[in-house]
């Protein structure tokens, strides 16, 4: 099996009650990538700059991610975002936004990544997402977009995410995007465009899922201790295209529910420490047991009269 994600690469300053990081390692390429890699064999493509090193590229690597098609645009500086949180962890501020080098990004996949089986099309222009998708052979492909290409380029986008078989969106941009006030009617709504699939994120609340016969939720795993929510959304989509892929991109019901809790699992653990800090010592084994977690709390168990 193989996975390709398209996305941005960047250095993240992030600072939260709970502590700060100046230059942390980020970007939605190297969030899902990292938790896809824990699943399947992953390939990246995203540009950086000169301040892009063998340390950055180095924790891509150990995780077995291909990082051939990664583009290094000489005498630029890597995308840059800062940002601070407040301690409700769901309000956050942006500071600063540098696009550098992903501001003239035109992604370019060689024939080894034009060839993987399934596709992850990252939060991009949506007609960089739609050239990547026309390139691909790939079986099964996602997207996630955001508020800003709805706004601008609404068109653009309904024209992508009829070329994908899923779609993954925060609460709020699904409800923009539809117009509709209740996640069942955006996401039917969205179907008619052409997925089979609608994934929503619902933050610590958990996510949903929708298909034309399916409907499932999952809860955020409880957690005492929250240290930083970025790239959580994109370690949850990581985790669960990368099972998906694990399972030769199989969509029935069964293996949906599993891949969302899978993918709520490794998420889970991704917001335990700054950025993608808590790949640096997560391993297989314990996504699963958190996988297994999710599964008791799902079950709803006969109760005596």
């Amino acid at each position: 099996m193989s996975l390709l994600v398209v996305g941005s690469i960047a250095f993240d300053a992030i600072k939260t009650p709970f502590g700060e990081r100046e230059r942390a390692l980020g970007g939605a390429a190297v969030h899902f990538s990292l938790a896809a890699s824990y699943f399947t064999d992953v390939r990246v493509v995203g540009p950086v700059g000169d301040d892009f090193g063998e340390d950055e590229y180095a924790v891509l690597r150990r995780h077995g991610v291909a990082t051939d098609d990664v583009e290094h645009v000489e005498g630029g500086k890597t995308f840059f975002w800062a940002c601070e949180y407040e301690w409700n962890l769901n309000v956050r501020h942006t500071l600063d936004t540098q696009l550098n080098v992903f501001a003239d990004f035109q992604p370019k996949l060689s024939e080894a990544s034009k060839q993987v089986e399934t596709l992850f099309l990252a939060n991009i222009q949506p007609d960089l997402q739609r050239e990547v998708r026309e390139q691909t052979q790939a079986k099964l492909a996602g997207l996630d977009s955001m508020n800003f290409w709805i706004d601008s380029e609404r068109e653009s986008l309904e024209r992508t995410i009829s070329t994908v078989d899923i779609v993954l969106m925060n609460d709020d941009e699904v409800r923009m995007l539809t117009e509709q006030p209740t996640l069942l009617k955006a996401a039917r709504q969205i179907m008619e465009l052409g997925p089979g699939v609608v994934v929503v994120k619902q933050g610590e609340y958990g996510a949903a899922l929708f298909t034309k016969d399916e409907f499932f939720a999952i809860p955020a795993y409880p957690l005492e201790t929250v240290i930083d929510p970025t790239g959580a959304g994109d370690s949850f989509a990581g985790g669960l295209l990368g099972y998906l892929d694990s399972q030769g991109g199989a969509t029935d019901a069964a293996t949906l529910r599993r891949a969302m809790a899978y993918g709520s699992a490794v998420a889970s653990y991704w917001v335990e420490e700054f950025g993608c800090e808590r790949a640096a010592d997560l391993t297989r084994e314990q996504i699963d047991e958190r996988f297994e977690a999710f599964r008791r709390m799902s079950v709803i168990e006969s109760v005596p009269a």
